[in-house]
């Protein structure tokens, strides 16, 4: 090994890496130079895990002549006998190195091992890779060297793994805050939050519909059922929701109780309303047919479930409201009021979707009229449309 190409490389991580514009180049730079500096590296992987409620952690693998594959792993990897086996497995239990000469007995016990020797490699190892919180990640190390790594091989892994560790510490903790945001504030908020609207008074005005619905019954399955079974009951129901208005371009604000607030923001250079409006009536179709086929066992009984959407469209102030150093990125304004009335006057009609005369007028469909309904806090009363196809449900 070079000994000042690897002290090159290790100042150039500590100085943050500034030359790659992506974690995967990063990684790819790394690699590429350890090898021109002696390193007979073949394969290297590096495991991130993740503070993320669906995803375990992310994985970069880097081959010789290859790109860097990026990966992520769910927590039900936990109980698959590969991980059981795995050498990571002990890395991330136990925070130790862990030694694979392929070819040998070591087959036996890891069997990733024998998979590289099929692919030609001569040894394997995977090292800790602390972060400064404490929480312990990997990276591995495989060689087509005949012989495996030497004693000075390792000893430059060894030393790399450090700087190593500080950059991938400082690119994951940026990536932990954005999907932290991204989970409970919504990605667009999250941005806005990252770009630096963190203060108190940061508002922008922007034209949305909006989306506010609520489950039918909510109080009394409250009052009849066990809380766990009603928090399961309820991110079900939020399922049924959420997939269908992101995968239209909605995003999810705020949950409240068994309520939901979600806006799809209209470009206002574009004049895009009808499209926008048309999207968000298909993902109120495809809510409303998952909500009807969810059946959810509670003892002898298969609960069914109701809700109800109102859909309006409007100027919306969207930014940071609060008191003190507790603040909220949420909406306001008379278009929010409105959906959150004309959101009540579904159970009254027993109708599924109901939409304001802007919404319904913005988003060509067989609407029907419903009348004209007084809304609180409103100095005219507010035309009210449902769907042709629906069928009003009497409510109890």
């Amino acid at each position: 090994m070079q000994n000042s190409e690897l002290h090159r490389i290790t100042n150039w991580l500590i100085d943050g890496a500034r030359s790659s514009g992506t974690p995967a180049e990063m990684i790819a730079d790394v690699c590429e130079h350890l090898v021109a500096a002696g390193l007979p590296l073949w394969r290297f992987g590096i495991f991130i895990r993740t503070l993320h409620p669906e995803i375990f952690g992310r994985n970069f693998i880097w081959r010789q002549g290859q790109e860097v594959e990026i990966g992520t792993v769910d927590f039900a990897i936990l109980d698959t006998p590969e991980f059981a086996a795995s050498p990571l497995r002990i890395v991330f239990e136990q925070g130790v190195e862990v030694r694979g000469r392929i070819g040998g007995h070591d087959g036996g016990r890891f069997p990733i091992l024998d998979d590289l020797q099929a692919e030609g490699a001569t040894d394997y190892l995977a090292v800790p890779m602390p972060f400064l919180d404490g929480s312990v990640h990997a990276t591995s190390w495989v060689t087509r060297h005949p012989g495996g790594f030497t004693d000075d091989h390792v000893a430059a892994i060894r030393s790399i793994v450090t700087p190593l560790a500080r950059v991938s510490e400082i690119i994951s903790l940026r990536r932990t805050a954005e999907m932290l945001l991204d989970t409970y504030v919504g990605n667009r908020a999250g941005a806005r939050i990252l770009g630096g609207q963190i203060r108190r008074g940061h508002n922008d005005t922007m034209q949305a519909a909006i989306w506010l619905s609520d489950l039918r019954g909510f109080t009394a399955l409250s009052d009849r059922l066990p809380p766990e079974t009603v928090v399961q009951i309820l991110n079900h129901y939020f399922d049924c929701q959420v997939t269908a208005i992101r995968g239209h371009g909605g995003e999810v604000l705020k949950f409240m109780g068994d309520g939901l607030l979600a806006v799809f923001p209209i470009d206002e250079y574009v004049g895009d309303a009808t499209h926008v409006c048309s999207r968000v009536l298909e993902a109120a179709h495809e809510s409303r047919a998952s909500v009807e086929a969810l059946a959810f066992p509670v003892g002898d009984v298969v609960e069914r479930f109701r809700f109800g959407v109102a859909l309006h469209v409007g100027n919306i102030l969207y930014g940071n409201i609060g008191g003190g150093n507790r603040l909220d990125f949420t909406c306001i304004g008379p278009a929010v009021n409105l959906a959150a009335r004309l959101e009540k006057i579904t159970s009254r009609l027993g109708r599924t979707v109901v939409a304001s005369e802007g919404f319904a007028n913005a988003c060509r469909h067989d609407w029907r009229e419903l009348g004209e309904f007084p809304i609180a806090g409103f100095s005219k009363a507010q035309r009210v449309y449902g769907l042709g196809e629906e069928t009003p449900v009497a409510m109890a």
